[in-house]
């Protein structure tokens, strides 16, 4: 399956981002969109993002990946969170308008940093643009509760809290930003209880690795993930 590229307008430096549309394929074609963003050290073809694009593509999902801005412009350093979300809601708009990306309801996820920023406009209903399809949910591939070692900058869990958007996030239980269970303490306390599903995977790491001596095999690991996301969009569509 060869995605097919295309180029999302932005109002500034660069001038354009790339983008590229995975065409849902299969016979159990799902009447969903799914725009995954990147994490923050790897672009949108990476080998992780596009074996995800693809597997879930090839569950039924039309999937489009995308460059924030600082990553097209060749920058290690992310854009602010504002610039990111800018960047993010262009995309959006872009996928939904093109002809080939099939799915009348809309996700949206990524990975790490990329997951962070979607639970940010998922959470930020009142920002949301004007004749633009409502969000049906936000899907996380491992959300990058505190970096490895130290504490965030920035509060990472408050927006979370205000979620009405149903969420799922994968969470390894080897994750080192944050492992399932510090996750759900830091989200569900407080008394709050947002529509936020957490699926662990078991002794992953923060991109699903799990180690050699687990007796498990990798890609059977990523298969149960891709299972998974797969079903939990069919269930909100």
């Amino acid at each position: 399956m060869s995605p097919l590229s295309f180029p999302v307008p932005l109002d500034g430096d660069p001038p354009s981002t790339g983008a590229a549309l995975y065409a849902a394929s299969g016979g159990a074609r799902l009447d969903a969109v799914l725009v995954l963003a990147h994490g923050a050290g790897a672009g949108h073809v990476s080998p992780f993002l596009t074996a995800y694009a693809r597997a879930l593509a090839g569950r039924g999902i039309d999937v489009v990946t995308f460059n924030f801005g600082y990553m097209e412009r060749g920058r290690k350093t992310p854009d602010r969170a504002a610039v990111l979300e800018e960047t993010f809601r262009r995309v959006i708009a872009g996928a939904l308008a093109h002809r080939q990306a099939h799915g009348s309801r809309l996700f949206i996820g990524g990975k790490s940093m990329g997951g962070r920023i979607a639970t940010h406009l998922a959470a930020d209903a009142e920002r949301w643009p004007e004749g633009l399809s409502p969000v049906s949910g936000v899907v996380v591939l491992g959300y990058p509760l505190a970096p490895p070692g130290g504490r965030s900058k920035g509060d990472r869990v408050s927006h979370l809290k205000r979620l009405r958007v149903p969420t799922l996030i994968v969470q390894g239980t080897r994750d080192a930003f944050g492992d399932p269970d510090e996750v759900r303490e830091a989200v569900f306390t407080g008394g709050v209880a947002p529509p936020i599903d957490i699926h662990p995977v078991a002794g992953g790491d923060h991109s699903f690795g799990v180690l050699k001596s687990s007796g498990r095999d990798q890609e059977a690991v990523h298969a149960e993930v891709q299972d998974a996301i797969a079903a939990w969009v069919r269930a909100r569509i």
